[in-house]
């Protein structure tokens, strides 16, 4: 619960409205000579202290693998490390949260604690009763944040914790990150900003790189077209000087980390492509065990942000999908000049592509089953990589052919990040050295609000 909340406070202002300007992003979002990308696995599995923060990478289609260190997830306050014989176990998580429009990524890291009791040993090991763990009371973790340049290896110190109800808005808006040039349509960043929104407070929680900490930013009221919350569950995407927030069931949500009055705007999906606000609710209930093709079963549960995904593709936002009943329609929208809507591109039938031979690594219950998407590509509008069974496959929309496969390592999910020539010469510590904004705490924010309200 939020500060106004507690406060019993309320605001309004007048909605402010601007031009999305899509060709100017695609003049100066389209990648030049030397531009590069590749496609991230978001986790990171468990690797020792000794390691440091790194990416091995690989060419398209197949996945690069970044890994984390344990001790980056650690939590703050000095918590000791658990009892290895005790009933709290540790599970440290590290994932890539999202990456901005230039390559640097930001990591999450959360020191997970569960009560599990140990139940015996079975080979020297610890067994322990992990079916209804609960979360630890003692040591409830938040996921702190770093900036991490995947070509040098540079790590930001833990960007600093965030405390009181302000914590909960980077928990129902993922954060994205946003750098910013001086004068300059594109090239080496001077700053980035990291950021999430409370939409029912019309508040931005936003950390500056040349403040050094989280602020809070009053917005414009953004108007959605119905009584519903926004639910953003894949990454937040950096394109055309803003955040965007993604719910991909209902639609999108905008807006400029950097600005001093931010002005969240809402661009609903395709109209044939909006669910249900409980479509997720729903997905998680139909979940089941399911043949993979390999003589085996595993666990499927057909959740909307498998089969949908907006992400930036030819110098453009793009909104792609994948029908859930054969034919597998493959649908790719860019979107309008001004921001308003979706312009439909491509349309193909995947069953007829699979149906046409010469793909005998696509066995025949996984082609009866709706694939994934992978990921765009930053560069061709006219490309999608999906996921079919044990395999990434390349779609080529305009010719309406596989391109290209390979074997699919792990479940793990994808980000696709580009990497431009000055990645290799950016350093994360000397982003931001400019003039130092007044942070404003959370309250500062509400209450400078209301007193415009009343006047």
């Amino acid at each position: 619960m939020l500060l106004r909340r507690l406060l019993g406070l309320g605001v309004s202002a007048s909605r402010l409205r601007r031009p999305l300007s899509t060709a100017a992003a695609a003049a100066t979002d389209s990648p030049g000579e030397g531009w590069s990308w590749y496609m991230l696995g978001k986790l990171s599995p468990p690797v020792g202290s000794a390691w440091g923060p790194s990416v091995t990478f690989a060419k398209p289609p197949r996945v690069s693998q970044l890994y984390v260190p344990e001790h980056l997830a650690e939590a703050g306050g000095g918590l000791p490390i658990p009892d290895p014989d005790g009933d709290v176990l540790r599970l440290p998580s590290r994932h890539a949260c999202a990456a901005s429009q230039d390559g640097l990524l930001l990591l999450g890291c959360k020191d997970i604690r569960i009560v599990a009791p140990v139940v015996g040993k079975h080979g020297g090991k610890q067994v322990r009763q992990v079916a209804g763990a609960v979360d630890n009371p003692d040591s409830l973790p938040q996921t702190s944040y770093r900036v991490f340049n995947p070509l040098t290896s540079e790590i930001s110190p833990r960007l600093p914790e965030i405390k009181g109800p302000g914590r909960e808005i980077l928990r129902n808006f993922n954060p994205g990150i946003l750098t910013q040039a001086d004068g300059r349509r594109s090239g080496p960043p001077d700053r980035y900003a990291v950021a999430g929104l409370e939409l029912e407070e019309h508040i931005m929680l936003r950390f500056l790189s040349e403040a050094g900490e989280w602020d809070f930013v009053q917005c414009s009221p953004c108007q959605l077209p119905a009584a519903r919350r926004m639910s953003p569950r894949q990454e937040t995407v950096a394109w055309n000087g803003m955040l965007w927030w993604v719910d991909e069931t209902w639609g999108a949500i905008f807006a400029d980390p950097f600005s001093n009055r931010p002005e969240p705007r809402f661009v609903e999906l395709p109209s044939g492509s909006v669910l249900p606000q409980d479509a997720c609710e729903k997905a998680m209930q139909q979940g089941d065990m399911m043949p993979d093709g390999e003589g085996g079963t595993s666990w499927w549960m057909p959740m909307p942000v498998m089969f949908r995904r907006v992400g930036v593709s030819g110098g453009t936002l793009r909104y792609v999908e994948v029908s859930q009943e054969e034919p597998f329609l493959l649908s790719s929208f860019a979107i309008d000049a001004d921001g308003s809507g979706w312009t439909l591109e491509h349309r193909v039938a995947l069953s007829r592509l699979w149906a046409d031979g010469g793909h005998p690594w696509i066995p025949a219950l996984q082609a009866k089953r709706t694939p994934l998407i992978g990921a765009l590509h930053p560069f061709k509008a006219n490309v999608v990589h999906l996921i079919v069974g044990n395999h990434i496959v390349v779609v080529d929309m305009d010719k309406g052919e596989v391109t290209g496969h390979c074997p699919r390592q792990d479940i793990n999910p994808i980000l696709p990040c580009v990497r431009p020539p000055w990645l290799s010469t950016t350093r994360i510590s000397s982003l931001g050295k400019k003039d130092v904004p007044k942070k404003n705490t959370l309250a500062d924010v509400l209450v400078r609000s209301d007193r415009c309200q009343e006047k």
